[in-house]
């Protein structure tokens, strides 16, 4: 798989604020990126650039191998946070508006929008202004003008804020059949479970500072604790007792039928030997090594970081 973003030695600085210190990223294509950190850690700065709204200080992008200029522009579709909508301009005239700003001509931007519009049912809107609009309602126009031009690289930040679970679940079934199209997007949000849900690819900005980066579940993997989970049914007190003093065990429940718990294995023992232990108990119900989720790695590498 090639790269479509190849960002080097990205540094801005805003007076004495180092926003991004010396930030490399690749981002392949047709993946879904998923752009982490906590407030004010450099992501808005990083996608600004890619933007052209802010330039860097130092360093260089490219997207699909050209440097960042006029050229570039058709190529990113960007959903900022802070939305961007006229107010008091119909929706179909603006997404037309964008489309043409875009380069679409205007049958290709008439084609385009009228395909969103229907595929996200919203076509009723077309003569509705953005104050006739819920929040949610207005999010699902902001993203269509946002993909309607076909671009290679789209931007989400915080593309859920003010959706409804089920319209949230919509489009996030869209950005992922864009990607499955060969759509590179870079997805920056706070939701874990997005993250966990849709990115093949993370990266955690703090301080300025990349911290990691990686396809996202090798970064699981390296957050892992040792530890694991087992569920055993039928085990006896007196076995219970004896097993708990033997090892590094956190319980999660335990009943007359089923004995659930977190455990640590020593370092001179491998899995097969601690499963082996545990047959001793009872009937082992589940066994599995206990993998991080991305909160977790999200907590840890911050508070690693910190320091």
């Amino acid at each position: 798989m090639s790269d479509l973003l190849v960002a080097k030695g990205l540094t801005k600085q805003y007076g004495k604020k180092i926003a991004l210190n010396d930030f490399d990223l690749t981002i392949p294509k047709g993946s879904i990126y998923g752009l982490l950190g906590p407030n004010g850690a450099g992501k808005t700065t990083f996608l600004r650039i890619i933007n052209q709204i802010t330039a860097p200080d130092k360093g260089s992008v490219t997207i699909d191998g050209k440097p960042l200029d006029k050229t570039v522009i058709p190529m990113v579709g960007y959903m900022p946070e802070e939305r961007g909508l006229y107010n008091n301009m119909k929706i179909g005239e603006q997404a037309l508006y964008f489309a043409k700003l875009k380069g679409l001509s205007n049958v290709d931007a008439h084609k385009k929008t009228k395909y969103w519009f229907e595929k996200l049912g919203i076509d009723e809107w077309w003569n509705k202004k953005l104050t006739e609009l819920s929040k949610g309602m207005g999010q699902k126009v902001q993203f269509v003008i946002t993909v309607l031009h076909d671009p290679e690289l789209l931007i989400f930040d915080e593309p859920f804020s003010g959706f409804d679970p089920v319209n949230a679940q919509i489009i996030a079934k869209e950005i992922m059949e864009l990607r499955d199209k060969g759509t590179t997007i870079i997805f920056s949000t706070h939701r874990m479970e997005s993250v966990e849900e849709m990115c093949d690819h993370i990266a955690l900005i703090n301080l300025s500072n990349k911290v990691l980066d990686g396809e996202i579940n090798q970064i699981k993997h390296q957050f892992k604790s040792g530890k694991y989970f087992a569920e055993i049914e039928n085990v006896s007190m007196e076995k219970q007792n004896r097993f708990q003093s033997e090892f590094d065990i956190e319980i999660l429940s335990s009943d007359e039928n089923s004995y659930k718990f977190n455990i640590a294995k020593p370092e001179q023992m491998n899995s097969n030997d601690l499963l082996l232990q545990l047959t001793q108990l009872g009937h082992i119900a589940q066994f599995k090594e206990s993998i991080p989720s991305m909160n977790e790695v999200f907590l840890k590498a911050v508070q690693t970081s910190n320091h």
